[in-house]
């Protein structure tokens, strides 16, 4: 069976289409591929406002990047509680938080060389 590869910028276009489905906040794309020891090319991240948006988001992207590009995550963890969930997609990590999670962790800043890109909110 032939390994199937994907796009990463329809990966990255249909992701951001899944967050923004159900109303995700400050989304921002972090490009890791000029990070040498980066584990992948790109971080996702943003946050809903509880634990039932952050599950909500988190299926609204399964479920866009399903149908339009027929691919699922590798690897998701996080969901039982819901304060951050971490969804694996091999080149691109989805990081989906809940607020003031987002504000502890602070990934963004131990990733302090990657290009950030935000995207601003439709709504």
């Amino acid at each position: 069976m032939a390994k199937k590869t994907v796009n990463n910028d329809a990966l990255l276009a249909n992701i951001i289409k899944g967050i923004e489905e159900v109303k995700g906040n400050d989304i921002d794309i972090l490009d890791l591929r000029e990070i040498d020891t980066a584990v992948c090319d790109y971080f996702v991240i943003c946050n809903g406002n509880s634990n039932t948006q952050v599950n909500a988001i988190v299926n609204s992207i399964q479920k866009i990047v399903s149908k339009e590009i027929k691919d699922k995550p590798w690897h998701v963890e996080g969901t039982d509680n819901a304060e951050w969930v971490l969804m694996d997609y091999v080149n691109i990590v989805v990081h989906v938080f809940q607020k003031q999670i987002r504000e502890y962790y602070n990934i963004e800043s131990l990733w302090g060389d990657a290009k950030i890109t935000t995207i601003a909110n439709k709504y």
